[in-house]
């Protein structure tokens, strides 16, 4: 009997710590969505909501970080689902923001402005991963 409550215990106490890892993860997919809705704001043509919710990545991204740490939760896992979530927030989001707000005019000179600053986003973040 004695050893059968240990286990159980035990898995309760895992669960639990799924779950407080959970909680990073939750800020994370906040800064993904986003960066998807900027994208999608700006696919409309609604630029100033767009460059608002750019700004509101950047919260669940400091948001996220703070709670991985303060927790004691951090996973590599962790690192690399920001690291896609900060690319779709941060480079591909602005790039396509500046692209349809002012370089559409420019053609395909303004498509290439865009997307590297999407590459240059992607650059920083591959390195980062890799340095860490």
């Amino acid at each position: 009997m004695m050893s059968r409550s240990k286990d159980n215990s035990e898995v309760r106490k895992g669960s639990i710590r799924k779950g407080v890892y959970l909680l990073p993860n939750l800020f994370t997919t906040g800064t993904l969505f986003a960066g998807f809705y900027s994208i999608v704001a700006s696919t409309k043509g609604d630029y100033q909501i767009a460059a608002w919710f750019i700004l509101v990545a950047a919260i669940f991204d400091v948001l996220d970080g703070k709670v991985a740490r303060l927790t004691g939760t951090t996973s590599q896992f962790g690192v690399e689902y920001d690291s896609l979530a900060d690319l779709a927030a941060f480079g591909v989001a602005p790039g396509l923001l500046m692209y349809a707000w002012a370089l559409t005019e420019f053609g395909k000179l303004g498509w290439l402005a865009g997307f590297l600053y999407v590459v240059c986003g992607a650059l920083r973040l591959a390195r980062f991963n890799v340095q860490v």
